[in-house]
């Protein structure tokens, strides 16, 4: 994967079209979590979300940009 991307005339950083794909994956398993009440074993729900994305974005990071 580039580490830049032409997107409209401007250079965005190639990181930033991960970042959105985990923002997405992200409100898919949130959406799932919550509506099958997932959320009722966790500790902390909000910190529970960012650790998740944080973790996706890490591992997607480091398997496209090794």
């Amino acid at each position: 994967m580039p580490r830049e991307v032409d997107f409209a005339g401007a250079t965005v950083p190639g990181l930033l079209l991960v970042y959105l794909g985990c923002l997405l994956v992200q409100w898919v398993i949130d959406t799932v979590a919550g509506r099958y009440g997932l959320y009722r074993h966790v500790w902390h729900p909000p910190l529970f979300r960012v650790a998740l994305f944080a973790c996706l974005f890490s591992a997607i990071g480091l398997l496209l940009y090794p």
